[in-house]
Formats: structure tokens, C-alpha cells, sequence
């Protein structure tokens, strides 16, 4: 695949644009002044670039946040022991990704005073307004209301001093951003192979039914605001980008973290963060291998777990599954997802050590290591430019599955095949469908197989721990102790190495004790507002509980 000309183009448009603006820890920055700038389509689309920095990179570790993966110690977000920042980046790097898409908003009007059109203007303020809401949905997560500001500010505006607005008038705001986005970007098929990797209709379709699925199973849960409304909404959004006919599934689960799983040939990817092919197409790169195999995200005991035998029942359920007595038993007869995310014996790893055998209890402390965007050649060139599907189309069968399930307590069998089911009948896992009949007859939970059928398939991708917030059942899953693999003989460790490592009664590694976890559900299912955000905004309310 060939990098994107316009995407390229992005890591320029930082100096064209970054080098007339300043970066602020504030919500708002003097407007760019810059006469010569915003008379042409290359000024608006060089502006409209820098926005893509905004789209997550690679290692992804987030999931370190829930109980699917430990690093090399505690988090203090998973454990329960966060305090009170003093400043916090997340907020500060949101407002400026808002400020920047205000700014687009309001002088794209000079791009069209210069005589550009308004079809092609209007796809660049599309943009903008699909990055102000992707900001918007990052900080209403973890914050809830936020201070709403939809224009450019200068240094001493009244607005710096404005309360939070309420998370209806933040979701209305992202959905009307989202609408705009969907009516004016062209669909994925109407790009050119240089404009791949710009946001498209679905796109943005997408992600409205991402946000809607987020708040509608919040309001739900948390019992507050109109469910219901939410998740029509979710249901909808995602059943236009299904039917648009844009987008499919990819036969191969392991290749969508590869190299050949990348560019306009994977009808999956709908968005993608790029870095590149290699070195001489190369936008930037990142050393996700390394970070891994050194411990950064390891899988738990609890994800594991999670992932159904090959006839489709969970392991309590399964005639399938046995004990194991090795680390290669823990992968027999399991859903082929879990072989193509954790590594086994025998699959190619590293430099050094070109064939996997075991996990190095030094680094992959639970036992189990994470085989994302595992190359062996990018390990021996300390680089790796394979990129992140930040949204795939996988996301949006789950969220039509799970919105039409929280709408009526049900799903029929017809929405589960055109949803869940064409995950399980991806060529390379091929795992039994999903039908009400299955789920009675084994005494199984509809929403529980929906849930976990998210679960393995974003595995390790940092939905989990949003997941949980939403669903409010962190207070009953953070505390739990974090648990590994058990400590079998083939790890093949001295008596000395074995004392350190601490094993519950069923011989699994025990990372974190429940001692150590708690879940205050009175303020941790949202983040705190950093104190010096507060100090320059009086009127911004701490969190509760914080």
C-alpha cells in the first residue's frame, strides 16, 4: 500500500499550522492572525490535517485500566488508588484539538470569500466538526459535563469562566458535528487511493453509534436521562453504515493488527491511524512489539477466561474443556481469536528468540503475553509501521447487536445474523452462531454472550475499561483480585525464582490481591477535574467525591 499523499501531508501541516498558534493547558488560544494563511483549498486542508493527531497511536495500553491486562505493576486507575491531579494532559490536548477545529469552522468563511467552492469547503469543515466531537465524546467520558465552547476564544474572553454544561448539551452538539460530518464527506468508495485515510461518511456514522451506545447504556445503568432516546440513536447509526454496502468483515482476525490487513483493500478499517509501509514510506513509526514483549499490557487470567471453547460455550459450560496441566493445554479447543491475540508455542516472536516458547515471568507477569502487532522484522529493525484500526467495522455490528438487545431486553435471531454472528463466521475463527435457542438451552445470558462477544473480539484495543464504566459494573469486577496464568512446570522456573511469585489456592499467579483494589462507586466512574483547570475556571465544579 502507498501512504496517502494526503495523509502524508499531515506531518507538514503541523509547521504550517502549529508554528502561528500556541499551545495552551486552557480551553481557548488567541485566534491565528496569520494574513497569509486561509485563502486557498491547501490552506484549509493543511489546517484540516493537524487533526488527525487526534486519532489514538500505537502501543495501545489502556486496557491495563481494567482486569483484561497488568503491566509490570499496579495502575492506579485499575487498583482504586488515583488521586486528584494537579494537571492532567487529556483535558488540555482535548480543548486544543476543539480549539483548532473551532478555528477551521470559523475561517473556513475566507476560503470562501477566495472563491474555493462550498461542496469543497464543506468537506473540510466536516472534518473539523468530526474531530470537535471526537474530543467532546473523550472528555464527557471521563469528566460528564464539560465547559461547551464552539468558538475560537481570545485570551481574557468571559467564556474561559464558563460552568459545565450539561451532558445532553455536549451529546447534542456531538450528534449535530456527527450529522454534518456524515451529510458532507464523501463515502469510503468514493475516495481516491491518495485520500485514504481521511474521515468518510461512515466514519462518522460509526462513531455516532459508538457515543450513542456509550451514554444510552450509561443512562441505563446509572439510571439517569433517556436511555432509550440514546440507544435508537446507536441502533440507527449503526444500521445506516451496514446497510451503506461500504463495509465487511476481513477473513483474517490475526492480519487486521498486520501489515496485509492495511489500506482500502480491508473493508473493515472505517477509521485508521497510519504510520506508514516502511522506511521509505513512512509517515512516523512506533515500537509496539518491544513495548509488549516487555510487559507493557499483559493479558489476565480474566480475559482469558472469557473467550468460549470451540463449540461455543463458555468453559463452565463446555464438555470441551479440561484442566490444563501446560501453557499449550490453556489454548485447546478455545476460540481461535484468543490463539491469534495471545502467544503460544511455536508462534514467531522475536529476534533473539525467533519461535515463542513461554511467557518470561520477568516481564510478561501474568503469564500470558500479548501477540498484537507482533513482526518479527519489525523487532529486528526497532520500528514498526503497521497501523491502528482505531474504529472497525467488527466495533459497529457489536454496537447494532448490543443497542437492539438494551432497546427491548431481546434480540431475534435474524439481528443477531446480520450482527454477531458474521463475526463468528469470520473464515478464521468460524466459531457456532449466536441464537436465542443456544443461549436457552444452555442456560446462558443473552446480554452476557452479547457482552462477551465484545469483549474477545476488541480485546486489548481499551474498550474494556469504558465498557465496565458504562455497563456500571466496575464496582463488582475492579475489585476483584488480578489474576494470571497458573504456574505450570513448563515455565521452567528455579525454586528461588517460585518464591516470589505469589499463587492463589488454584495455582494461578496473583499480580494484585483484592486487599489491594477497591472501586469507590460514589466518584470513580468519573475522572476528577485537575486542580489547576479549577484554579483557572472557578466556576468549574470539581467531580463528585473528588
Amino acid at each position: 500500500m502507498k501512504i496517502s499523499k494526503s495523509i502524508k501531508a499531515i506531518l507538514f501541516g503541523v509547521f504550517a499550522i502549529g508554528t502561528i498558534s500556541c499551545d495552551v493547558d486552557r480551553i481557548p488560544e488567541t485566534v491565528i492572525t496569520d494574513p497569509a494563511f486561509w485563502n486557498n483549498e491547501g490552506d484549509l486542508k493543511a489546517a484540516a490535517n493537524v487533526l488527525y493527531f487526534a486519532l489514538p497511536g500505537l502501543p495501545e495500553t489502556g486496557d491495563v485500566w481494567s482486569d483484561d491486562a497488568y503491566g509490570t505493576g499496579p495502575n492506579s486507575i485499575s487498583d482504586g488508588t488515583r488521586l486528584t491531579p494537579s494537571s492532567d494532559g487529556n483535558y488540555g490536548s482535548q480543548y486544543t484539538a476543539i480549539r483548532r477545529a473551532n478555528n477551521i469552522i470559523e475561517k473556513s468563511q475566507r476560503v470562501l470569500e477566495a472563491g474555493v467552492s462550498s461542496d469543497i469547503v464543506d468537506i473540510y469543515v466536516a472534518e473539523a466538526r468530526f474531530f470537535r466531537a471526537w474530543s467532546y465524546f473523550n472528555l464527557l467520558k471521563r469528566y460528564g459535563g464539560v465547559p461547551l465552547i464552539l468558538k475560537t476564544l481570545e485570551e481574557n474572553a468571559p467564556e474561559l469562566q464558563e460552568p459545565k454544561a450539561s451532558r445532553e448539551e455536549i451529546l447534542t452538539v456531538i450528534y449535530e458535528d456527527l450529522d454534518f460530518a456524515a451529510s458532507k464527506l464523501h463515502a469510503p468508495g468514493e475516495l481516491s487511493s491518495s485520500d485514504y485515510g481521511r474521515i468518510t461518511s461512515t466514519a462518522a456514522l460509526a462513531f455516532k453509534s459508538r457515543v450513542a451506545l456509550f451514554e444510552g447504556t450509561r443512562s441505563k445503568f446509572h439510571s439517569y436521562g433517556d436511555a432509550q432516546k440514546h440507544l435508537r440513536i446507536a441502533r440507527q447509526s449503526a444500521k445506516a453504515v451496514m446497510d451503506s454496502g461500504e463495509h465487511d468483515i476481513y477473513p483474517e482476525y490475526f492480519d487486521l493488527y498486520q501489515y496485509e490487513g492495511e489500506g482500502p483493500d480491508n473493508p473493515e478499517n472505517i477509521i485508521v491511524r497510519q504510520y506508514g509501509k516502511n522506511i521509505d514510506e513512512s509517515i512516523t513509526s512506533h515500537v509496539t512489539q518491544r513495548n509488549l514483549e516487555t510487559g507493557a499490557a499483559n493479558p489476565t487470567k480474566a480475559l482469558a477466561d472469557a473467550y468460549v471453547m470451540t463449540d461455543g460455550l463458555p468453559l463452565d459450560k463446555s464438555p470441551l474443556y479440561t484442566e490444563p496441566t501446560t501453557t499449550v493445554e490453556v489454548f485447546e479447543n478455545r476460540d481461535p481469536r484468543m490463539l491469534a491475540t495471545f502467544f503460544k508455542e511455536g508462534d514467531e516472536y522475536i529476534g533473539t528468540k525467533p519461535v515463542f516458547n513461554v511467557p518470561d515471568l520477568n516481564f510478561q507477569r501474568t503469564g500470558f503475553a500479548n501477540r498484537r502487532y507482533a513482526h518479527i522484522d519489525d523487532w529486528q529493525n526497532s520500528r514498526s509501521y503497521i497501523d491502528r484500526a482505531v474504529l472497525r467495522y467488527a466495533e459497529v455490528l457489536l454496537n447494532y447487536a448490543e443497542a437492539t438487545y438494551e432497546l427491548d431486553d431481546a434480540i431475534s435471531d435474524g439481528d443477531l445474523n446480520i450482527s454477531i454472528n458474521k463475526l463468528r463466521a469470520r473464515a478464521s475463527v468460524a466459531l457456532p452462531s449466536l441464537t436465542n435457542s443456544f443461549v436457552t438451552t444452555n442456560g446462558l445470558s443473552m446480554r452476557d454472550e452479547i457482552r462477551r462477544e465484545r469483549r474477545v473480539e476488541l480485546a486489548l484495543e481499551g474498550f474494556r475499561y469504558w465498557d465496565l464504566m458504562r455497563w456500571k459494573t466496575a464496582e463488582t469486577e475492579l475489585p476483584k483480585p488480578i489474576l494470571g496464568n497458573k504456574l505450570f512446570e513448563d515455565f521452567n522456573l528455579s525454586d528461588t525464582e517460585k518464591n516470589g511469585i505469589t499463587l492463589d489456592n488454584d495455582g494461578n499467579i496473583i499480580l494484585q490481591d483484592a486487599s489491594l483494589r477497591e472501586f469507590d462507586a460514589s466518584k470513580d466512574y468519573l475522572f476528577p477535574f485537575p486542580t489547576d483547570q479549577i484554579g483557572l475556571n472557578p466556576n468549574l465544579e470539581q467531580n463528585p467525591g473528588w
